[in-house]
């Protein structure tokens, strides 16, 4: 079958057994059998079944008394959650299942997918950064993810705050595939419920965890590296020295995948991370066209087109909301690097005289500095 430069086949995938779904959920869901351990005991005896059967006599031989396996029914509650989801289960080594993923050592054995999951079949790059994302860097995160995306390629991120959400939003239209910490019926946080909905509807919801899950910290690690696992390449937009996307970028390291990464100012602490990345061999990433150039593709061009009229404004915020902690997020989407005062404004949702009025205090605390040309930093 001939393919094109970023068309994928979409492989035939035959409905597994319900004996087959059971024994998996079963076997993942039992106490002490992480990923590695249900890796192993697959190889050992060949299929999840027969590892269910011989996992109390492997617990014995380890020390663990009076083991019982996860029973049938907890596995069958979570099967029936995960359909009244509408969330499909997807079993490592059957089809269906992610290739760049299961080629990974510590590979999720279950996905619970919601969405559009021809996305899995079409090359994939992760677009990662800081939850408290600068105006600058969120700006970067829009636009490379709009550009990936017209190239052809799948934006994956994790639905967190800032620049996962900037990039979730910027690849709507052209594919978005979103790795949640949770329950795939579970968004975290609540502020991206609506986007988390956008992307069940027009792109594609991935979780290894019980429909239900809430998330917790231990679990954020192992959703990024599912994320590592599922692309060729990853791209940090912003983050700090220690920080979840560095994380997301050392487990791309070890799969012996791409890892790039976008400058930033040496006094910015957000873009500490990034910089250091770079030092130590990461790609510096530009624009869209570092990325592709660096996976072996070109951005062509977009064909002209007649100038559309200019969409309508998005209706204001109420003023209550939109004046909530004006100071602080002010002061969070500012950095050392000179910013349009204007992309500020649409960023924070309010128009310029208020920014204005909020702008000289801070000027006279000498917390912001203009510049020429409507430009603003942090002190």
């Amino acid at each position: 079958m001939e393919t094109g430069l970023f068309s994928y086949p979409t492989p035939f995938t035959p409905p597994t057994t319900e004996e087959d779904e059971l024994s998996f959920l079963r076997l993942v869901r039992s106490r002490r059998v992480g990923p590695a351990t249900f890796h192993r005991l697959i190889a050992e005896h060949g299929s999840a079944a027969a590892a269910l059967a011989a996992l109390p006599e492997v617990a014995r031989a380890a020390g663990a008394a009076d083991y019982t396996p996860c029973p049938e029914g907890v596995a069958r509650a979570e099967r029936t959650a995960g359909r009244r989801a509408g969330a499909r289960l997807l079993l490592h080594g059957f089809p269906g299942y992610p290739e760049d993923l299961a080629e990974t050592p510590d590979a999720p054995p279950v996905l619970w997918a919601l969405g559009d999951l021809a996305l899995l079949a079409q090359p994939r790059v992760a677009l990662v950064g800081a939850r408290n994302a600068s105006s600058l860097g969120l700006r970067m995160a829009r636009r490379l993810a709009e550009d990936l995306g017209a190239a052809g390629l799948v934006v994956v991120s994790g639905l967190a705050r800032g620049v996962d959400a900037a990039a979730h939003e910027a690849a709507l239209a052209t594919g978005t595939i979103a790795v949640m910490a949770g329950g795939i019926d579970t968004v975290y946080p609540p502020e991206n419920a609506s986007l988390g909905e956008a992307i069940a509807e027009r792109g594609l919801r991935l979780s290894e965890m019980p429909p239900g899950q809430a998330p917790f910290a231990r679990h954020f690690p192992a959703r990024n590296r599912i994320i590592a696992g599922l692309c060729r390449a990853t791209v940090v937009v912003e983050a700090a020295a220690r920080s979840g996307s560095l994380h997301t970028a050392r487990e791309a390291l070890d799969y012996g995948r791409e890892v790039m990464a976008v400058p930033g100012h040496p006094m910015d602490a957000r873009a500490s991370g990034c910089n250091i990345l770079i030092r130590d061999g990461a790609l510096l990433v530009r624009g869209a066209e570092d990325v592709l150039a660096a996976l072996g593709y070109e951005l062509v061009a977009a064909p002209e087109t007649p100038p559309e009229p200019e969409p309508a404004a998005p209706p204001a915020p109420p003023v209550a909301t939109a004046l909530k902690g004006l100071r602080e997020r002010l002061l969070a989407l500012l950095g050392p690097t000179p910013t349009p005062e204007d992309a500020v404004s649409r960023d924070l949702g309010v128009d310029a005289a208020t920014l204005a009025r909020e702008l000289v205090p801070l000027e006279i605390e000498g917390e912001v500095q203009r510049h020429p040309g409507g430009m603003i930093s942090r002190a």
